[in-house]
């Protein structure tokens, strides 16, 4: 067997595996994560995978990776030792920021301190203008001084960010070429100019900061990553996700590792995209529940919504505009993903005054929930999952974890039915309902708080709790169809084999013309498409044209496309005041628009993504068998039930009233009563919704 093609995605509780055959068919495998060590449990994992399927390590043509070790080094504070050469005049920056804050109304909110310290920041003399035209020359004896005093610093990386290098990258390309030339080979030198040329300063400096805080310990990774591999004898080419939902090698991922930031959840909205795509569904919200975090994307017309304007640093992710300031900006190409702190493992607590809470922390992996066995003693809401019946009682992720139904129940007995004076049953769903409400501010933060109506579209449920939860969610938005694709349990995974080699460049052009010719559009397109093709190949790439505009005077841009053909600006003023009134609900024909930025995405395909449905070498799960049923306890109004259970094949003879519990090897759907489920051709598990009760 040659051309096998490996797709890895690491999480908070496990690490899934997807295995692609040349044929098509698809392996899955879900292994623990390892937080002392990721790159063990991949491995590991992998040479699992590999014996399942009787493949040799020599068949792996291609592996693509989402790892979350940039995003764990910011929130850790564990990044590299980091300096910042920036113009005179502007070395706080980094400190002074915007003046937006998370909190509005708490006095005793302290931002996170910058990255760089201020003994490590130093000014160089030298300033350009806004159009790139030399202000000040800079001043070469100045320059050797900061150079110096930098190599004396006992620095890893530096970051280099001049003002308006983002229109003439001269001044800092002779800062980087000085800094190379005195400190040693290994420390990381970022300039802005190369990670981020556009403009506003303080956004621009803090993603290079964030990219060269990353960079030393990210090269580490990946270079204990290739080594373990080679050591396997898996010689085949290594890519990384990106958090705009491409692909990059391993070279380039070192260089620009900002990119890494937030990379596997956009894996997950990427094969919801695809999947939505071949079912017939062209509006979709992407539900991901794991054991962690609970996310949220919207699918439009079929396009991934995306973002420029992220945060990292800051807790979670509710991808608000105006919920901005608590952690570092980092504005590259993002999937919009909305995070929020409700998984499996979300820790649940009764505080004095009978106030529950369900996360944002969470018990990991490493001990997990109470039901697990390896040492937790903190009721969870896969506890709670366990106590009402939704969950199998006996193993999960395909035999491979062993539960103690009878330990789960007892947590969820003694701090929270005992505090709260109320059956045990019924303190789970109360845990449930919570826990759902609070994922359902993951999916307003991507539809309601961006002007769309979640109710025209259907949710499209993933991840190894999504499929539980994902009606109770869906039915609080009065959302009336749920999608559970094939293989939800590693479902990012399988996204990251339909993820293409990708590459977004952006140029400012504000200011630089006052009404520019589709000629000088043009010209600018395609020196940006030659820089494109130098880092993804040439051969079958895809180019996608766009810009951001906005009214004169406003502070933010929105993103327009460009049709085919020579640019047309008036057509893209009119896309964008269409686009401005569909997003803030107004437009004003009459203001001046400003064009602001060109923005290129060249994309070229890596392999042939599974054409078949994820299969297991495993049964179902544990405990089933023909007419095998389970009580469940669907809360005061659903009351308790003998429910079916089996895999897919309960939908095999036609559609079916619930309630019913669908256990497959990497996860479970439950469809409560009040909903219909039906297998779609594409093998989906469609799940229609009974509003009259919530209408």
């Amino acid at each position: 067997m040659v051309g096998v093609r490996l797709g890895v995605d690491i999480g908070g509780t496990f690490t899934d595996i997807v295995l692609s055959e040349p044929e098509g068919a698809t392996r899955r495998l879900k292994v623990l994560s390892t937080p002392d060590d990721y790159s063990r449990g991949i491995l590991d994992g992998i040479s699992r995978a590999l014996t399942q399927a009787g493949a040799d390590p020599a068949a792996v043509a291609d592996l693509v990776h989402a790892t979350t070790v940039a995003t764990n080094t910011i929130l850790e504070q564990k990044g590299a030792r980091t300096a910042l050469v920036t113009t005179r005049g502007f070395r706080d920056v980094l400190e002074m920021r915007r003046l937006r804050i998370p909190v509005l109304y708490d006095l005793q909110y302290r931002k996170p301190p910058p990255l760089v310290p201020r003994r490590l920041r130093f000014e160089v003399t030298g300033r350009l203008g806004p159009s790139g035209a030399e202000w000040e020359p800079l001043d070469t004896a100045d320059l050797a001084r900061v150079v110096a005093q930098v190599a004396e610093a006992g620095v890893e990386s530096v970051a280099v960010s001049l003002l308006h290098s983002y229109a003439d990258p001269a001044h800092e390309a002779r800062v980087v070429a000085a800094l190379r030339e005195a400190l040693p080979a290994e420390i990381f030198v970022c300039p802005s100019s190369e990670i981020l040329p556009e403009i506003r300063e303080y956004e621009r400096t803090s993603t290079a900061v964030v990219n060269a805080y990353v960079g030393p310990v990210v090269a580490r990774y990946m270079a204990a990553l290739e080594a373990g591999l080679t050591a396997r004898g898996i010689a085949g080419e290594v890519h990384i996700m990106l958090s705009n939902g491409g692909v990059m090698g391993v070279g380039a991922a070192r260089r620009k590792p900002a990119y890494l930031v937030e990379s596997g959840p956009a894996a997950g909205v990427i094969a919801s995209a695809r999947a939505a795509r071949a079912a017939g569904h062209d509006n979709v919200i992407s539900f991901d529940m794991g054991g962690t975090t609970a996310k949220a994307a919207m699918i439009e017309g079929g396009r991934v919504a995306k973002t420029t304007e992220y945060e990292v640093g800051a807790g979670i992710n509710l991808s608000a505009k105006l919920v901005k300031g608590g952690g570092y900006p980092v504005k590259l190409p993002f999937v919009d993903v909305s995070e929020i702190g409700a998984g499996g493992g979300s820790l649940v607590r009764v505080d004095d005054g009978g106030r529950i809470t369900v996360g944002p922390e969470s018990a990991g992996a490493d001990p997990g929930p109470v039901c697990y066995g390896r040492g937790g003693t903190a009721a969870t809401l896969t506890d709670a999952l366990v106590t009402l019946g939704y969950i199998n009682p006996v193993a999960i992720a395909d035999g491979a974890i062993r539960l103690d139904a009878a330990a789960a129940r007892a947590a969820i007995e003694r701090q929270v039915a005992r505090p709260l004076a109320m059956p045990a049953q019924a303190a789970a769903h109360g845990v449930l309902a919570l826990a759902c409400a609070t994922m359902t501010r993951a999916v307003k933060a991507v539809s309601t708080y961006r002007g769309r109506d979640p109710r025209d579209f259907t949710l499209m449920a993933f991840g190894g709790n999504g499929p539980v939860v994902a009606v109770e969610v869906a039915r609080a938005l009065a959302m009336r169809r749920v999608l559970v694709p094939p293989a939800p349990g590693v479902f990012s995974a399988v996204g990251l084999l339909y993820s293409d080699l990708e590459h977004e460049l952006t140029r400012t052009v504000l200011g630089r013309w006052a009404a520019p010719t589709p000629g000088e559009l043009d010209a600018v397109y395609g020196a940006m498409a030659d820089e494109a093709r130098a880092i993804v190949g040439g051969a079958g790439t895809v180019f996608e044209r766009a810009a951001e505009l906005r009214y004169r005077g406003q502070a933010y841009e929105l993103p327009v496309s460009l049709a085919p053909g020579p640019p047309d600006l008036a057509a893209l003023q009119r896309a964008f005041a269409d686009e401005h009134e569909r997003t803030y609900g107004y437009r004003s024909d009459d203001e001046p628009i400003e064009l602001v930025n060109l923005k290129l995405v060249a994309r070229r395909p890596v392999g042939g993504a599974p054409t078949r449905p994820a299969i297991s070498g495993g049964g179902e799960g544990e405990g089933k068998g023909e007419g095998a049923s389970r009580e469940v306890y669907f809360g005061p109004d659903g009351g308790v039930h003998r429910t079916p259970l089996g895999g897919r094949g309960l939908l095999a003879a036609g559609p079916r009233e619930g309630p019913l519990v669908i256990e497959e090897p990497d996860a479970t759907c439950v469809v409560p009563p009040g909903s219909r489920a039906r297998l779609d051709d594409a093998g989906n598990i469609d799940i229609e919704i009974d509003m009259t009760e919530h209408a």
